[in-house]
């Protein structure tokens, strides 16, 4: 596949040899989980073309969000979230049990499924 009809969002599981591309950044959260959930095996991001309109700099979860809420009117898509952290070496499994474990402590809301806002 050439780099001009890759799709923003591509994921894929090393040990199946599936994939998924999408446009939807959450699609790929939902790969994660029903093929973690099927197999076992965690996907991983293969390729995000992140449309943010500054550079993150934080590396730390909670203030990435922070730094993404005023991007996204309802939230930022945990699919976003999970492409810049694993830029920063988390795996997209690593990213979800990080925010649940944030939201948790109350650093973290969910203003709609999917999608995260911090305090």
């Amino acid at each position: 596949m050439s780099t001009q009809d890759q799709a923003p969002y591509v994921a894929s599981c090393p040990e199946c040899d599936v994939d998924l591309q999408t446009d939807a950044p959450n699609e790929i959260i939902e790969f994660h989980r029903r093929h973690y959930r099927v197999t076992g095996h965690e996907a991983e991001f293969e390729y995000a073309q992140l449309d943010l309109d500054e550079d993150v700099t934080s590396d730390g979860l909670k203030d990435v969000v922070w730094q993404l809420q005023e991007q996204y009117e309802n939230g930022v898509p945990i699919g976003v979230v999970a492409a810049v952290m694993s830029d920063r070496g988390l795996s997209i499994g690593e990213t979800l049990d990080e925010i649940h474990e944030v939201r948790m402590t109350g650093g973290l809301y969910e203003p709609q499924d999917d999608h995260l806002g911090a305090f």
